[in-house]
């Protein structure tokens, strides 16, 4: 097979457009010795011949899978596990932060009475029950914050998860 017609099989090789035969021709011209110009593409024919020719044994391939998927696995866990983290130290924050307004509002609202406990134990429970009531409303709005953030993340996932699969199809 003359040079031109190789490029020509080449050409419809590249554009999906052989049948079998004219592939299996270009594996045989790639077998012998080539022109210097198609060294490379030489070279591709061959590492795909060594790819068919090469055997996987039955018996270790699931071990060498599920080891190289160990090997490989996403730092996704490290990442939930540190925003876990994170929202619980939110959390504590906006406790600390509820603490510290109520009782600043509680010695705004009666500054005779700026002592840590209550002379009226019902002024003392209401006064509770002021705290747990915007305590609780706090933890509501940052557990519907936590839930934004944690849908930006399953989005931002399935965003990766397409990339990823698009780089693979590309190679």
């Amino acid at each position: 097979m003359d040079s031109n017609g190789v490029k020509e099989l080449l050409e419809k090789y590249w554009n999906c457009e052989t049948s079998l035969e004219e592939e299996q021709k270009l594996h045989s011209f790639f077998r012998g010795s080539v022109p210097t110009e198609m060294n490379e593409t030489a070279e591709l024919f061959r590492y795909f011949e060594l790819q068919r020719r090469s055997k996987i044994e039955a018996s270790g391939f699931d071990e060498e899978v599920k080891q190289k998927i160990k090997e490989h696995r996403p730092a996704g866990r490290s990442v939930k596990m540190y925003f876990n983290y994170a929202r619980i130290a939110a959390g504590i924050a906006v406790v600390a932060a509820a603490g510290f307004f109520i009782r600043e509002e509680v010695r705004k609202a009666y500054p005779a009475e700026t002592e840590d406990t209550f002379s009226d134990p019902r002024m003392a429970l209401e006064e509770t029950k002021k705290a747990l009531m915007m305590i609780s409303n706090s933890f509501n709005k940052a557990h519907k914050e936590a839930a934004k953030i944690e849908m930006f993340n399953e989005a931002e996932q399935k965003i990766q998860g397409k990339q990823a699969d698009q780089k693979k199809v590309n190679i």
